[in-house]
């Protein structure tokens, strides 16, 4: 899986080979974006963008494992997964986007956006942690996917709390703000 023998490193590289991480990717970069469409474009352009420079990089560093073979470069299909999660990327980026652009909604509206990636995260951890891996990284991966879903699910605890908070908060102390008095020539109305 990686080719690297610090934990750390090896964390680093499960999280980013896996799904939710490219989703959370696209929906910030739709939840930083003002526009519905700039959202749904941009998301989709720079995750596809993402994945090009995944594979390029997988490329000009393939991983060789202890029997020798590399496992990169065109002999195994490298170009045409490439192509597959690019295309793929482009087209499940511009939905995404469009989400993280919705999840800017405040209060209770905009919440079931939010929770969005928390929700994939957590979901994609708990079936990672159904299947066991056998080899010598299995106790980091394991590891990573536990912490994933521990944290995604404090995730989901605090934005539902804070959504719940502000909407219990704003309900009661909204006060009619009283109309402003202008001059009409030297006396108030």
């Amino acid at each position: 899986m990686s080719r690297f023998n610090n934990p750390t490193l090896q964390a680093v590289g499960v999280v980013f080979s896996v799904g939710w991480s490219w989703a959370f990717f696209a929906f910030l970069v739709g939840y930083f974006r003002r526009s519905r469409i700039e959202a749904s474009l941009l998301a989709s352009s720079a995750l596809a963008v993402g994945v090009a420079v995944y594979y390029l990089f997988k490329f000009l560093s393939p991983n060789v494992p202890a029997g020798g073979h590399v496992i990169s470069g065109a002999g195994d299909g490298l170009a045409s997964r490439a192509l597959f999660w690019g295309v793929a990327a482009f087209a499940v980026g511009a939905p995404i986007g469009f989400l993280g652009s919705m999840a800017r909604t405040p209060g209770v509206g905009g919440l079931g956006f939010r929770l969005l990636v928390p929700v994939i995260a957590f979901a994609e951890a708990s079936l990672r942690l159904a299947v066991k891996v056998e080899d010598s990284q299995g106790q980091v991966v394991e590891m990573v996917w536990v912490s994933v879903r521990a944290l995604s699910a404090v995730a989901v605890v605090l934005l539902v709390g804070q959504a719940v908070w502000s909407w219990r908060h704003g309900r009661g102390t909204r006060q009619p703000v009283p109309a402003r008095r202008r001059a009409v020539g030297n006396e108030w109305e």
